[in-house]
This record gives C-alpha cells, sequence and structure tokens, in this order.
C-alpha cells in the first residue's frame, strides 16, 4: 500500500486514494492534524504529536519542534541525553503516521509519496528520503508541495487550460510555484521560494509585541516560561483570525502580564514579514515570463494562509480573491495521495502527465577572466533553475594551466555568481595529457531527472576516458555504514504504543490545567486526576475509557 504524506514543519497528515478519491487519514486520536513534535518521556519513551506537545509545554527541554527547518543539516536536538538529527526526529513522525495508516486502512503500509517545499535543496530532499527509510518506508518519489496542491486542485477540473499560482505559506517555509495544467497535463513552469519563513514567524511577531509592550526581557525567562510564551503567542494569533482584537495573558515572575492587540497593531507589526513574501512572488513571475493578469486562479495553501492579515496580502498582490475550496491544511496531503494513485497507475488518472523543473542551478566552479587577469572560483551554470525536467546539457570545458594533469569537476547547486557560495553536491576527478593550457579539453554532462537524481559524465576528449558519478535522491550526509548503524540504533528506542497515547495526552493536559487553575476548580480536578492515575493502575480497559472521558469532558467544561 502506497499512502501520500504531508511532512510539515508545525503538522504532518497522511492520505490515502480509496479508487475514486483521496482521503485524509484520522491519526490515533481520531484528529487529521499530527503536530510535528517530539519529546522524550521520563522513561525514555518517544512521544510523538500532540501528546509530545503537551509534554513540551511542561517540560521544554525534553521537546523538539520546527525541525523540518533544519532537515539537510548537522544540527543535533539533545533530548533527555539522547542526541537527534533533524531526519531522525522526522522519521519518528513519519513512524507515527505510517502506524495510523495501517490500523485505518488495516493493512500493511510500505511505501509513501513525500511532499517537500519546491525550494529544498538536494541536501533537503535527501534528509527527507531517509527519514522515510528511517521510518520504515520506501520513497522512490518526494513530490513539491505546491505541485501536489495544483494536482489537488486541477486534476479532475472540467475546464481545458489552467494556469495556476500556488501561494504556499505553512509553518516554517514557504513556496510560490506557476503550474499549468492542459486536459490532463501539467507542468510547472518556476518555483520560487523561503525556506525561513512561514507561520512560527508570525508568531514571533505577536511574542515580540507582548515582551515589546509588557516589558519582558525573553532571555531572562525560564524554559517553562519561555515555553508558556510561545503557547499564548499562538493561541493569541489563532484568536486575531476570528475577531479583529484579541488579549494574551502570560504568567512572568509570578505576575500576570497582558496585551491588548487590534488587528491594525499585528498587520503593522507584520509588515516586514509581507516584504518577504513579495519577493519570491515577483521572482517565480520573471522566472516565467508572465503578469499576474494571466493567472486564472491564485491558490492558497498551507495552514498560516488562514489567517486573515495573509488571505488580504495575497488580495492586494494579484488583485483578486484567491482560491481556498480545498482546506489549506490538507491540500498538500491530498494531492501526494493523488500523486501515489498516478504512481501505481490507478484507474481513472493514469494518463495524467506530470511535469516538474529544476528549482535550483546546477553547475560548476571555472576560472573566469574579469577583463584584467583570471581568477578562479566563478560558478558556470549547466542547467538553469526552473528548467522543465528530465533535461540533459552538455558543456565543453578547457585546460586552465600549463601542464596540468588532471581536472577536477565540481558539482554544486545553488544561484550565487560564486562557487564557494553554492552547495556541493559531489566532484569527479580524472586524468589528461600534460599538454599546454587550452589544449587539452573535458566534455560535462548533466542529465537530471524528476525523482532528484542527477547523472555527470565526464569525458576527456584526447583521450576518450570517461568517468560518471549519479548523485541519487536518497541517501544523507552520514555513510552508508553510519546510516545503517544509526537506523539499527533508532530501531531499539521504545516508541509510544498507539493505545497509551490517549491516556497520556489527558495526562498532560490535566496536569497543565491543574497548574493553571485555583481554588475549587483545582481541588475538583485533582481528584479526578486521581480516579484516572488509579484505573491506569489498575489496567482495567472499562474503567480507564470511563475516568478517561470523565477528565476530558472536565477539562472541557474549565475551558482547558
Amino acid at each position: 500500500m502506497i499512502i501520500g504524506i504531508d511532512l510539515g514543519t508545525t503538522n504532518s497528515l497522511a492520505a490515502y486514494y480509496d479508487g475514486k478519491q483521496a482521503k485524509i487519514i484520522p491519526n490515533r486520536l481520531g484528529e487529521r492534524l499530527t503536530p510535528s513534535v517530539v519529546s522524550v518521556d521520563d522513561d525514555g519513551t518517544i512521544l510523538v504529536g500532540k501528546t509530545a506537545l503537551a509534554r513540551g509545554l511542561r517540560h521544554p527541554l525534553t521537546a523538539a519542534a520546527v525541525f523540518k527547518r533544519s532537515m539537510g543539516t548537522d544540527r543535533e536536538f539533545n533530548l533527555c541525553g539522547k542526541t537527534f538529527r533533524a531526519e531522525e526526529l522526522s522519521s519518528f513522525v513519519l513512524r507515527s503516521l505510517r502506524e495510523d495508516a495501517e490500523a485505518y486502512l488495516g493493512q500493511k503500509v510500505d511505501e509513501a509519496v513525500i511532499s517537500v517545499p519546491a525550494y529544498f535543496n538536494d541536501r533537503q530532499r535527501k534528509a527527507t528520503k531517509r527519514a522515510g527509510e528511517l521510518a520504515g518506508l520506501k520513497v522512490e518519489r518526494i513530490v513539491n508541495e505546491p505541485t501536489a496542491a495544483a494536482v489537488a486542485h486541477g486534476l479532475f477540473d472540467k475546464k481545458e487550460r489552467s494556469r495556476y499560482l500556488i501561494f504556499d505559506l505553512g509553518g516554517g517555509t514557504f513556496d510560490v510555484s506557476i503550474l499549468e495544467r492542459t486536459g490532463r497535463i501539467i507542468e510547472v513552469h518556476s518555483v520560487a521560494g523561503d525556506n525561513f519563513l512561514g507561520g512560527e514567524n508570525f508568531t514571533d511577531v505577536v511574542e515580540q509585541l507582548f515582551c515589546t509592550r509588557c516589558g519582558v526581557d525573553i532571555d531572562s525567562l525560564t524554559g517553562e516560561e519561555r515555553a508558556q510564551l510561545r503557547e499564548r503567542a499562538e493561541a493569541c494569533k489563532k484568536a486575531l483570525s476570528a475577531a479583529t482584537g484579541a488579549v494574551m495573558e502570560c504568567k512572568i515572575g509570578g505576575n500576570t502580564k497582558t496585551l491588548r492587540l487590534t488587528e491594525k497593531m499585528y498587520e503593522e507589526a507584520c509588515e516586514p514579514l509581507f516584504e518577504r513574501l513579495l519577493r519570491p512572488v515577483e521572482r517565480s513571475l520573471r522566472d516565467a515570463g508572465i503578469r499576474t493578469s494571466d493567472i486564472s486562479e491564485i491558490v492558497l495553501v498551507g495552514g498560516a494562509t488562514k489567517a486573515p492579515v495573509v488571505r488580504r496580502l495575497a488580495a492586494r498582490m494579484f488583485g483578486r480573491l484567491p482560491n481556498v475550496d480545498v482546506n489549506p491544511d490538507e491540500v498538500v496531503a491530498i494531492g501526494a495521495a493523488l500523486q501515489s494513485a498516478i504512481k501505481q497507475r490507478a484507474e481513472g488518472i493514469r494518463e495524467v502527465i506530470l511535469t516538474d523543473v529544476c528549482p535550483f542551478t546546477l553547475g560548476t566552479e571555472v576560472v573566469s577572466s574579469n577583463g584584467y587577469f583570471e581568477e578562479s572560483g566563478h560558478f558556470m551554470p549547466l542547467i538553469e533553475r526552473n528548467t522543465v525536467i528530465p533535461v540533459s546539457r552538455v558543456e565543453t570545458f578547457y585546460t586552465a594551466s600549463d601542464y596540468q594533469e588532471q581536472v577536477r569537476v565540481q558539482v554544486l547547486q545553488g544561484e550565487s555568481r560564486m562557487a564557494r557560495n553554492n552547495l556541493l553536491l559531489g566532484e569527479i576527478c580524472v586524468p589528461v595529457p600534460p599538454k599546454p593550457r587550452g589544449e587539452e579539453s573535458i566534455d560535462v554532462t548533466y542529465t537530471y531527472d524528476v525523482n532528484s537524481l542527477l547523472e555527470i559524465i565526464v569525458k576527456v576528449n584526447s583521450t576518450g576516458f570517461t568517468k560518471k558519478m549519479i548523485i541519487r535522491g536518497e541517501g544523507s550526509t552520514l555513510t552508508e555504514e553510519q546510516a545503517k548503524k544509526r537506523m539499527e540504533e533508532l530501531s531499539y528506542l521504545k516508541i509510544s504504543p498507539r493505545d497509551q497515547e490517549q491516556n497520556k495526552l489527558a495526562l498532560y493536559r490535566a496536569d497543565i490545567a491543574f497548574e493553571e487553575t485555583t481554588g475549587d476548580e483545582r481541588k475538583v480536578l485533582g481528584k479526578y486526576i486521581d480516579a484516572f492515575e488509579g484505573a491506569l493502575r489498575k489496567g482495567k480497559k472499562e474503567d480507564i475509557e470511563r475516568r478517561r472521558k470523565d477528565l476530558i469532558e472536565l477539562l472541557a467544561s474549565l475551558g482547558k
């Protein structure tokens, strides 16, 4: 069974194709969104999702979030004495989604199509595939989030021709893609984005407003105060989506501080973020060679686009109301599930042809003349960004020094004029006969396909010597031996069982509520918690479910 997965910065979710349509798979708590949060319990158990989020509020040093932004880097997260890379934390989220899918569908799930921001580079895509492997999933296809959204919006559209601009603002990343659908052919024209711009940045704005106006030094806060501040800022941001004002209260150093935030104040504070959103939009239009009037529909994707301030900004940018027919939180997962159906040649959609583009320029380092002398370290593009893939390009290069005996070809990805500022993907060295400069040449061929597989062939033209390298879309910065060893280490970690998830979550919620209440409410809540814990100790399923239900109903009546 193949499923589609939207591995998000803030929330993740999975979907499947039932033969007629794509459907969201509820998680073990019966909810459609699983927070992309991982925590380690006191006994070393790995917690994922809402339970990890709840535990993190009380024990912030035991939880990690927003780790998608660190995919493809060597950054490590320390949780209760254990260190994890971003792809390892992501693998826990993916494993949780896989288990939920297997329980819901009643069959084994062994493969997935996983979405990534269109602007993810090769290293970040590799890390995403590695996360899938660590979760026990075969990941043969990575799909760009805006492409998945376009598939979800336009696959069964009756119009013969549509041109979409996908405005994808998630929890931690921002992408803009321009796509065109003609019949059952969906073609990507351009992509642009910012991998460090998303809903989290809008929460930062509320947080900063609170600290500035209430005289709070954020660096002096305890871990719990910092976690509570973040939680209240997020709640205040969401409240502004439904009203023209919101009140944020937070207990700092034993004193309750209050911020009354109006929509106008919030929107003015978000202006720097709006400017950052505008730049990728302008770049995508410029790369596609079109104007806003050429766009048939503006499609909003990602949970952050539900905010009225973002929707008004989008309307101002394009001079029309955007399309919000499909839930922005779910559209990418739906598209990924449809992509899995395309991969399986499912009945009804097997005729769909999907073309994509190379999101970054691929090239190599060369020696270049500046008009006075020759200077090394310049970047020479071979495949330009937004070139439709699959694609193959060949360039001829000549020796730069007298009697050099080898040529080194660096495989680079990026947009900078200087080679050192771009991402090094690999390199090939080939021997050449020692002759005066410029008398020996090599042909360098780059071939890039839809599965993020890059083949490089270097041929020495005088001798015919040829060397080839394939940079695959899977793997990581770890060696194969290191990766295998790490997979074995992670397999022994104790993951929170599905049947315990609801109980753990209820207790964490109750503990947080107990700390926040006083008087009779706190006494009553304490009795309910004691009763629930007593049922858990006895282990009788009916009593546990009844006591948990009573506790949750009490929490709801207390507004918790």
